[in-house]
């Protein structure tokens, strides 16, 4: 009898019913271990790692103790990395009891258009752009819109500058040079070969950042070189469609020997902002800012067939460069398509 091969829907459905599965007996076991209050007084630590229906918290001052797993008290908020919480010791595992307040956090929605944070109490967005997979503007831009909106402060990182070559030089350093026009800081480096790394370091001195961009870009690898010893998982890029295979799969929150902190996350190939809404996007193009309100009309939308738009008559007049305003205008008709 031949053996029988599943489809891949098949494969999905029979991996989310075993999911489900062993998040139902996770959640027995915590139930039972809570019932017990076999716990020790209540402190604070900070979110490293999630596990689902777990956490690994590392206690205040975090070179006291070890990190330690904890199950979380239910009716909680959704925890993230590098939430600030309450928590309480136990053996095997610890309880988270309470989250803090956020400074700031970077959401992004779902797919089904829920609005999920990725990581908490950050101060700065490392977007890293490399040669392969060839970087995106809108993306990019879709990055910076997502910083700008949270108040939080982006670096642009061209990673693997060694493969910058005749073919790829002019439009990855025209890309550089439009954002560092904006203001932006920029950087060239090279997780393999080192060069930049110690500018980076610099720029990540004592904060606390957010590594971002397309699967494939060397986010874990520049993570490995700047904190030697991490040996976070490092993924081949694919030959067939040139875009990275993932290896990170959940945030995780990593120290840097100069005290900075780096939150590494899962890579992501689109970045809606569904939650914003055209305004919000506007107000996200940092260009853009002195012009808005100026238009003839209070509900303008930029959108280029409205009469009297301020953004329209600066990009006529070379005040706005043709591809931002673009770039604005896809992510808006991109909301509206998702809506």
């Amino acid at each position: 009898m031949s053996k029988r091969h599943l489809t891949k829907q098949q494969q999905r459905q029979i991996q989310r019913n075993q999911a489900k599965a062993s998040n139902a007996v996770d959640q027995r076991q915590a139930e039972e271990f809570l019932a017990t209050d076999d716990l020790g007084p209540a402190q604070s630590g900070r979110v490293i790692a999630c596990f689902g229906t777990q956490v690994e918290v590392e206690p205040d001052p975090a070179d006291e103790s070890p990190a330690k797993r904890c199950h979380l008290r239910a009716n909680l908020p959704s925890i993230v990395t590098g939430d600030r919480v309450i928590w309480q010791d136990g053996e095997p595992k610890g309880v988270v009891v309470a989250v803090q307040s956020r400074s700031s956090e970077l959401c992004r929605p779902d797919n089904r258009g829920r609005l999920r944070p990725v990581a908490a109490n950050i101060d700065c967005i490392v977007v890293v752009l490399a040669p392969l997979p060839e970087p995106h503007r809108n993306l990019v831009d879709r990055y910076l819109v997502a910083a700008e909106h949270q108040g939080i402060t982006p670096i642009l990182v061209m990673n693997k500058s060694d493969l910058v070559d005749d073919h790829n030089r002019d439009y990855l350093f025209d890309l550089l040079e439009d954002y560092q026009q904006l203001g932006y800081d920029c950087l060239q480096v090279s997780a393999r070969s080192g060069d930049g790394i110690g500018r980076l370091s610099d720029r990540l001195d004592r904060i606390t950042s957010v590594f971002v961009g397309q699967s494939g870009v060397g986010k874990s690898s520049l993570l490995n070189t700047l904190a030697p010893g991490t040996d976070t998982a490092v993924g081949a890029l694919s030959e067939a469609v040139t875009k990275g295979t993932h290896t990170t799969t959940t945030a995780r929150l990593f120290r840097l020997p100069n005290g900075g902190e780096v939150i590494d996350s899962p890579g992501i190939r689109e970045f809606g902002l569904w939650h914003l809404d055209p305004a919000d996007v506007a107000d996200g193009f940092v260009e853009f800012r002195p012009l808005l309100g100026q238009c003839k009309f209070r509900d303008c939308r930029h959108m280029g067939s409205e009469p009297g738009c301020a953004i329209a008559e600066a990009m006529a007049n070379g005040d706005l460069t043709q591809r931002r305003v673009e770039s604005f205008r896809h992510i808006v008709q991109s909301l509206e398509t998702a809506r």
